[in-house]
């Protein structure tokens, strides 16, 4: 679909001409919820961006110094420790935790460093009785305080109500468990706001993780995390989701200084594509082979006449997932059961809401700023009363491995590999530019120069 120039509007007024996303909530077979209306949209300026903000060391270690420490982190779900004494190691920016579940159920959050000579006390995610440093034996409990002290009358100087591990913030909302360094800073449900308000309608507290994949990308963790900030790359990268996919549809928004949204419409043709011969029918099929969040193979839905892709993809999934679920999904929107949700919390974190499987993803420098370790999460409602099944492991694709090869993601994997062929290029382009500036949409990307205004906030401080 060609561009139309021929009016000017001011600089963030433009949208893709023909059908809105209002105008798709307007059909919708239910209640739309305000906030899945409401465009919360500010023009933040059309300067570009400087090149080296995604590869300089310098660049990269006042991110460590003034950013990660002050952010809250998502560090795992309640799933992945269910009882006391497991526990998460979580690495990020620098910095080695021990997650733990405390013996109340409640969870803390201790430096995972041996206050005797240094070394990781542990390697890896597990359960425990205590800490023990493999090297010399010093041992902490779970609680973080001190246990032993091998040849305790070497250590006179060591006084133990002083030797308890370090610990960070913890805050827990819907499931996911967060973590600071830092002890001072606005509360998990300030640094959130407004998505506790939103997810209250998706529970995310009822849902469990049943895939996680992880890769290492040779691309810093901004560029990695921007390729899945916009839409408008599916009519180059992901050519085959265009017959159901409303990539220019989407509705961007930005949420203070932490969340923003893409908000974009599925079973419904991309306006990139020819709409004549185009049946809704044949709208269906694409996204039952291609969504990767559908029914797949297995699921056959019939367009009766009159009557729109959008509307019976929404009708069938309503009867799947309550079926699948037990809950109740009469009152559920047609958008909540069909479209991309996709929120990010900065800096790394992207939960997508509405009721179809929901996609997690994470992202962290791993280790400087040329490589980030991507992980995708995808989360299920289980029944009310159904036992949640054993914690998930992260399958960690090697460096020779797509994405593809995680065989549980199904054609999701497809999608994954094609955004990581880019991504390297993107990196390696960004070392070699002329003019070293990066140029944005004032619309389809925002949220991509909302991240960067966050950013120099906390590298200005």
């Amino acid at each position: 679909m060609p561009d139309d120039l021929s009016s000017q509007p001011k600089p963030g007024e433009a949208r893709c001409p023909g059908t809105t996303w209002n105008d798709l909530m307007d059909t919708d077979t239910r209640p739309v919820p305000d906030f899945l209306r409401q465009e919360n949209y500010q023009y933040m300026g059309s300067a570009p961006l400087q090149a080296d903000r995604y590869t300089s060391p310098d660049f990269f270690r006042r991110e460590l110094e003034k950013m990660w420490p002050r952010v809250w982190q998502f560090a795992a779900r309640e799933e992945d420790m269910p009882e006391p004494g497991d526990f998460v190691l979580y690495e990020n920016a620098g910095r080695s935790y021990l997650v733990t579940r405390q013996q109340d159920g409640s969870i803390r959050a201790f430096h995972n460093v041996c206050l005797h000579r240094g070394r990781k006390l542990r390697l890896e995610s597990g359960s425990a009785a205590e800490f023990k440093c493999p090297f010399h034996g010093f041992a902490w409990n779970t609680d973080g305080s001190l246990k032993n002290i091998p040849c305790r009358w070497d250590f006179p100087h060591l006084q133990e109500e002083k030797l308890a591990l370090p610990e960070a913030q913890v805050g827990r909302w819907a499931g996911y468990i967060f973590l600071r360094e830092a002890a001072e800073g606005p509360s998990l449900e300030d640094y959130l706001a407004p998505l506790p308000d939103f997810f209250k309608r998706w529970r995310h507290e009822e849902c469990t993780t049943v895939i996680w994949v992880g890769k290492v990308v040779n691309a810093n963790w901004k560029v990695v995390a921007e390729a899945f900030m916009e839409a408008w790359h599916t009519v180059e990268t992901h050519p085959q989701i265009l017959p159901f996919t409303g990539d220019a549809n989407t509705q961007y928004s930005t949420y203070g200084d932490h969340v923003n949204a893409a908000l974009t419409p599925f079973a419904v043709m991309s306006p990139h594509i020819d709409p004549a011969g185009k049946a809704q029918q044949w709208i269906v099929d694409e996204f039952l082979k291609y969504n990767g969040r559908a029914g797949g193979t297995e699921m056959s839905v019939d367009v009766p006449d009159g009557m729109t892709a959008r509307r019976a993809m929404a009708s069938a999934n309503r009867e799947k997932y309550q079926a699948d679920s037990g809950y109740d999904h009469s009152q559920v929107t047609d958008a909540e059961l069909l479209d991309a949700f996709v929120y990010n919390v900065f800096p790394n974190f992207a939960p997508w809401g509405g009721f179809m499987p929901n996609i997690v993803y994470r992202w962290r420098p791993w280790p400087d700023q040329d490589k980030t370790l991507m992980e995708v999460r995808i989360l299920v409602r289980l029944p009310a009363d159904a036992p949640k099944p054993p914690p998930v492991e992260m399958n960690f694709l090697g460096a020779d491995q797509p994405w593809t090869d995680a065989k549980e993601l199904g054609v999701l994997g497809d999608v994954f590999q094609q955004d990581m062929e880019n991504l390297p290029f993107v990196q390696d382009g960004l070392k070699c530019s002329k003019n070293g500036q990066v140029q944005l949409g004032n619309y389809q990307e925002i949220r991509v120069r909302h991240l960067h205004a966050t950013l120099d906030k906390y590298l200005a401080d």
